[in-house]
Parts: structure tokens; C-alpha cells; sequence
């Protein structure tokens, strides 16, 4: 209905090319399905031969396998095996089933991840607990036999103890070793390790003292910070996956003699022609032969607004046909999609980001070799001091080992992330990745999308008060049966002050181009400026006509979404540099670029135009946070050093985020990044209080003063306090 939209250029210049004569004989091949079935109730060994067999014998299904555990059957087959036709063979047998989206299956995945932190803490710290027990006693007096039995049960009780719930430790360490490097991690493994052996050495030779206590106190508080940093980084998909989610895996495609067939996007080639129905996504990228219709292209250019469709005109696969029936010729299917491409971009844009190293891990670089070296000195300097003591030298080792042990170091990130996680959640912003808030103390440039983002994306009537109260009546009769989004906001503005619709006749709706009846006799319209016979403006307007009399224009503005103009004066008293970049039009860009201030505005970009803006100003220095929320922001989300989307965007935009903004008021927004500097200065506290710790502490094992135990407790301590440090944010 506005007037601006229909003559907007086509979102994609590559999709408006004639196809060549090499393009129009080339055809995707095929590749195979890949489908997950859920199967409620199947329980037992027969229940998933049966399963097997009948799917199996199903023309097309290469495999099939079942899983019990999950009650989940993996089918993979031909292109044209569907989730529906194994539905009805399982069904046939006397079987339930449900399609499973891929998505679910990787969402499964990571909570999985989660659960098995949490048994080996859970593991972990009974041990513990027990080995406690028993060490009272030793330290109370027992002796001989008495305290070698103890320590024997110590031994049975810790040895299968660590080797379950320290194998994240052990596996993250022979991976890095494997290729010539340290993390954290090989430390850590190594004093568990050396503690527990030695501890077995000791108890295998009558010794007086056994340190498994220490051995599961380090496994325990060191998988609690695995768990806070795993709590933190809980993020179900990728935005390329997300992206491809979007891709319409099967067409209605016309065969020469006028006929119907469905055949997967695999088998379309360019020049074919494919029918895509009311409320339907479009599967390709082409050119409108045939019908007339309204597209929702938020898709690609962020604007909510339909757009006329009719022949001539480029679509792009992914765009929603909204009103009438379209066939289309096919310019690119597939991997040639425009959104393909899309994914492509977000993909490699994702990568780059996830380059960055956080603070934690280049500490790391630095301090696991010294961790060892120190040990190491340590082992050889007793060595010749004791005359070849190799019992003393080995036990200060381990103690130097454990008391150098990166626990507080460890918690010192995740600690502080989740503090800080825990204060933006209660107001209203959720952390999704470990990394964001090191990432948003950097900031120094936002870059906001306009529509769904500073806006609501909801048309609003701003001249209500310039029509006389018989034109608004007609107009409420006309826009009340249409559900396009600006009829919908005119006739809830009359509705709310009272306005009742005009008694028409012949009521119809024309696809792409608005509403018309008859009043009176006269024909009366309500829609686009050229259908009506007006002249396009740069204001969003829909037009009435009654009769042969002028058009009048009934105009929009886009909701302001509620703590916009709070959130950018705090960003800007920050010293930020604030910009914006939008698919919309010119006029609507310019206008609430003047009311908020931002002196910096770019309209009409495409998503390729913002994902290389953003990219530039990246690659000339800046620490760019964008905040956006359309399928058109994703890759600018991906190749941002930080970003946010509302929790209104689509999926794609919020997975490619890294904070999600939970309610619709946007004002939070102003103190996440002054939160998130807070955050860095409480992380960088906690290494100064490791190393004060490390200072104090290593020179006293050094000398031989503490056993392993008292590095235990004394590890302990610190991580205690690096964790009180953390809450200070809270």
C-alpha cells in the first residue's frame, strides 16, 4: 500500500539477470535427506528391529538406525523421502512418530554437555565428601594398620572418582599436547594426576601422609568453574544453520504440458517455472512470470511493509508470498540462492569472530609454562639439596604444582561473567556467549538497524485529525477487511476513538494493491498511491479515493520502541560513536534519524551493504557493537565485534547475537556496555588477586613449608575469594 515500496530496486541485482544458455541447461544434483523421527513409544529390542525393517524396506531409505536412549530414529535416503511417508509406514505398523527439527537435535546436544558437568561435579564432590570423612581419622591419630586401611579405602574411593569426572581436564590436555602446545588445562591434569599418584605411592609404602582429599578438592572446584563458563556460552545453533533452516527444501514446480509436480530444490533448474501460493515462502531466486501479490521482503531489506509483486518483478528465495497466487522463472536455486549466499556470509563472518581470544586463555599462554618450569625447578633443586631424595622432591613438587594450580584463575572469567550475566538478566538482557563482555568493554561504535530495532516495526497514523469524520468512516469500512499492516493501523486508530465503518457494498480485496467497494454508487479504493491514482510521495502512506474525487493520503510513522532515546543519550554520554544503517527508504531513515539525534544514517542498504560496513569500520580500528533484528542484520551480527538483537528478532538474528534484549523496552541497552567495563575490571582484579595469592603461596612450597594438602586448602581459599570478588557486581 505505500506508495515508496513498489518501486523499491530489487534486493538482490545478481537475482534481475537474464540467466545465460549454460545457466538454463545446468541442474543441481541431487543430494541424499537426511531426517530425524521421534518415536514415543518404542521401548524395547523388537520395537527398533520393527522400526528398522519397515523403514528399511521403504523405497528411497538407504538406512535407518534407531536409538533407544533418545527414542530417535536417523534416516537417510533419496531427496524425495519426506518426513510424512515415514510417518505413515511407522503408523502402519502400529508405531508413533514425529518429525524432529535439526535444531532440537543440536539443542539436545548441548544440554547434554551441561548434564554431564554437573554429574562429575556431582561425583566429584560425594568422593570428596567421603574421603573427608575418612582423612578425620588419620589426622585424629590413627596410625599402622588402622591408618593404612584408611588410606587404602581413600584410594578405592577417589582413583575411580577422578578417573570419571576429571576426564574434560584430561581429554582438553592431550589434545593441546598432541599438537605441540599448553592451556590451562595441561597443569591442572598434571598436578590431579601427580597428586593422586603420589598419594597411591605413599599408600602403597605405609606413609604417614595421602593427599586424595586434595586430588578431588581440585577436580571439584575446577569442574564448578567449568560449569559457570559452560552456564555462560549456552548458545543451541549457528546463524548460518539458523539461515539455512529458512531454505524451502521442496518446490511446486509447472511441467511443460501445464502440469503440477513437487520435486526438492536439488532437482530445479534455471529457467524453470515454479508456483508459489498465498502465505507460502518463496523457494528460489526469479523473475514474476505470472499474477499479482504483496511480498514480505523483511527478509533482505528489514522493511515490514509489503511490497508489490507482479510479473517482472525479482524475488529472492526466502521472501513470503503474502495475498495471490505467482509463478516464477527461476534465476538461481539451491546453493545459488541469494539466501544461500546469505548463509555463506554469515558463516564466514561467525568464524572471524570466534578468532578472538579472551582474557583468560592469552593468560594462559603465559602462565602454563611458567606453571611447569616452576615445578620442575622445584623437583631438581630438592633432588640435589635431599642427596637424591626423590619421595621429598617429588612431594614439593606436587604441592608447588597444586598451589600454582590455575583454579582461581580458572574461575576468574566465568565467576565474573556469571555475576554480571546474572545483573543484565534482571534488566532485561540476556548474555549468550562467554566471551561478549570482554568483547563489549572494547566498544567504541554502535551501529543500530532501524526497523524492529529503535523501532517497533508497527505503523502508527499520524494524521488522523486532518480527514473529516465521513472519510475516516469509509476508510475504516475498506481497511477492516484487508490485514495489511497499515489498514490494520488505521482501522485500530478509528477504532480507539470511536469511529464506526461506512455501509459498503461489493467488498473485495485486490492482491497487491489494496481494498475496493462500492459507496453509493461510486467506486471507492483504499490502497497503493498508483492503483488509486495518486502520486507517490517519500512519506509510508495508504490512499483513499471515493469516486472520481482527489486521493487523500493517510499517513505512518514506525512506532518508536519504548527507552530508544534513553538508551542512546547514556551510549553517547559513554563516548560512543552511534550510526545508522537500514534497509527503509530514505524519508522514514532521515526522520527518525533527526529525532534521535544520530548524525551518521545510511539508507537502503542491502545486507551485504551492512555486513561490509560494519566489516570497514572494523578493519579501520573500530570495536563495533551492532544492534539489530531482521533476517538482513544477521551476517552484520555475525562480523561485529559484539552484538545484540531484540528478543522479538527472528531466530537467525538472535542465535548470530551475542546479548539478547528480552523485553521491548530498549533503554537497558544504555548501561550494558558501562556494566560490561565493570565486568573487565572485576576479571582483571581477580588475575591481580591470583598472582598476590601465587606470590605469597609458591615461595612457602617452595621451601618445603606446605604439603600437598595444605596447597589444597590454600587453592581452595583463593578461588573462594576470586568468586566473592565477582559477586561485587551483583
Amino acid at each position: 500500500m505505500d506508495g515508496t515500496l513498489h518501486s523499491r530496486p530489487s534486493a538482490c541485482p545478481a537475482c534481475s539477470a537474464a540467466p545465460s544458455a549454460e545457466q538454463l541447461a545446468s541442474a543441481a544434483v541431487p543430494k541424499d535427506a537426511r531426517l530425524f523421527l521421534s518415536l514415543p513409544t518404542i521401548h524395547c529390542a523388537a520395537c527398533i528391529a520393527a522400526v528398522e525393517r519397515a523403514l528399511n524396506a521403504t523405497p528411497g531409505v538407504h538406512e535407518a538406525r534407531v536409538n533407544l536412549t533418545l527414542k530417535r530414529v536417523a534416516v537417510e535416503g533419496n531427496p524425495e523421502v519426506n518426513a510424512e511417508d515415514l510417518i505413515a509406514v511407522l503408523a502402519s505398523i502400529g508405531y508413533e512418530a514425529h518429525e524432529l527439527d535439526p535444531g532440537v537435535i543440536a539443542a539436545t546436544a548441548t544440554d547434554k554437555a551441561g548434564r554431564d558437568i554437573l554429574m562429575r561435579i556431582a561425583v566429584s564432590g560425594f568422593a570428596m565428601a567421603n574421603v573427608m570423612i575418612l582423612s578425620v581419622a588419620v589426622w585424629s591419630g590413627a596410625s599402622d594398620a588402622t591408618r593404612d586401611m584408611f588410606h587404602w579405602i581413600s584410594a578405592m574411593i577417589a582413583l575411580p572418582a577422578i578417573g570419571f569426572a576429571a576426564q574434560p581436564f584430561f581429554r582438553s590436555a592431550l589434545s593441546v599436547l598432541k599438537h605441540g602446545r599448553l592451556n590451562m588445562d595441561v597443569p591442572i591434569s598434571l598436578a590431579i594426576l601427580l597428586a593422586a599418584g603420589m598419594s597411591l605411592y605413599e599408600t602403597a609404602q605405609s606413609g604417614r601422609h595421602a593427599y586424595f582429599d586434595a586430588a578431588l578438592s581440585l577436580t571439584f572446584f575446577l569442574l564448578a568453574g567449568r560449569y559457570l563458563d559452560h552456564r555462560t556460552r549456552a548458545i543451541a545453533r549457528s546463524a548460518a544453520e539458523e539461515l539455512a533452516a529458512l531454505e524451502v527444501p521442496r518446490a511446486l514446480r509447472r511441467r511443460a504440458d501445464g502440469t503440477e509436480e513437487t520435486v526438492p530444490i536439488a532437482g530445479i533448474a534455471v529457467g524453470d517455472t515454479v508456483l508459489v501460493k498465498p502465505g507460502a515462502r518463496v523457494p528460489v531466486d526469479g523473475i514474476v512470470a505470472e499474477g499479482q501479490s504483496e511480498i514480505d521482503r523483511s527478509l533482505l531489506t528489514g522493511e515490514t511493509l509489503p511490497a508489490f509483486a507482479g510479473p517482472g518483478m525479482a524475488l529472492s528465495a526466502g521472501e513470503v508470498n503474502l495475498t495471490g497466487p505467482l509463478a516464477v522463472t527461476v534465476t538461481a536455486a539451491g546453493e545459488d540462492s541469494s539466501l544461500h549466499r546469505m548463509a555463506d556470509l554469515v558463516a564466514v563472518a561467525e568464524s572471524a569472530r570466534n578468532r578472538y581470544t579472551s582474557l583468560a586463555d592469552r593468560a594462559a599462554r603465559v602462565y602454563a609454562p611458567g606453571v611447569h618450569l616452576l615445578a620442575l625447578g622445584a623437583f631438581v633443586a630438592w633432588l640435589w639439596i635431599s642427596g637424591g631424595d626423590v619421595r621429598l622432591a617429588l612431594n614439593i613438587a606436587v604441592a608447588v604444582l597444586i598451589i600454582t594450580c590455575p583454579c582461581a584463575l580458572g574461575l576468574a572469567v566465568p565467576a565474573v561473567t556469571t555475576a554480571a550475566s546474572g545483573r543484565l538478566f534482571k534488566r532485561g538482557m540476556l548474555i549468550k556467549d562467554g566471551t561478549a563482555l570482554e568483547r563489549l568493554a572494547e566498544v567504541d561504535t554502535v551501529v543500530f538497524d532501524k526497523t524492529g530495532t529503535l523501532t517497533l516495526g508497527t505503523p502508527e497514523l499520524t494524521n488522523l485529525g486532518e480527514h473529516p469524520r465521513r472519510t475516516l468512516e469509509i476508510a475504516t469500512a475498506l481497511a477492516g477487511a484487508s490485514a495489511h499492516p497499515l489498514a490494520r493501523a488505521l482501522a485500530g486508530a478509528t477504532e480507539a476513538v470511536g469511529i464506526r465503518p461506512a455501509t459498503v457494498s461489493d467488498l473485495r480485496e485486490v492482491p497487491g494493491h489494496g481494498v475496493e467497494a462500492r459507496l453509493g454508487g461510486e467506486t471507492v479504493r483504499f490502497g497503493r498511491a498508483a492503483w488509486v491514482g495518486a502520486e507517490t510521495g517519500q512519506d509510508t502512506a495508504a490512499w483513499l479515493r471515493v469516486g472520481q474525487a482527489l486521493p487523500v493520503a493517510f499517513t505512518f510513522t514506525d512506532r518508536l520502541r519504548p527507552g530508544a532515546e534513553a538508551a542512546l543519550a547514556q551510549l553517547k554520554a559513554q563516548g560512543l560513536a552511534v550510526r545508522l544503517i537500514s534497509g527503509d527508504a530514505r524519508g522514514p531513515v532521515a526522520e527518525l534519524a533527526a529525532r534521535l539525534g544520530i548524525e551518521d544514517w545510511t539508507a537502503e542498504a542491502l545486507p551485504e551493504d551492512k555486513a561490509a560496513a560494519v566489516q570497514a569500520l572494523g578493519e579501520g580500528g573500530a570495536r563495533v557493537l551492532m544492534v539489530g533484528d531482521g533476517l538482513n542484520d544477521t551476517a552484520a551480527l555475525a562480523a561485529a565485534h559484539v552484538s545484540i538483537s531484540p528478543a522479538s528478532a527472528l531466530d537467525a538474528a538472535r542465535v548470530a547475537s551475542d546479548i539478547v534484549l528480552l523485553g521491548s523496552d530498549i533503554a537497558p541497552m544504555g548501561e550494558v556496555v558501562d556494566t560490561a567495563r565493570r565486568a573487565t575490571r572485576r576479571i582483571r582484579e581477580n588475575f591481580a588477586i591470583s598472582a598476590g595469592y601465587n606470590l605469597v603461596a609458591v615461595p612457602i612450597a617452595l621451601v618445603g613449608l606446605a604439603t600437598p594438602l595444605a596447597a589444597a586448602l590454600a587453592m581452595s581459599a583463593s578461588s573462594i575469594t576470586v568468586s566473592l570478588n565477582a559477586l561485587r557486581l551483583r
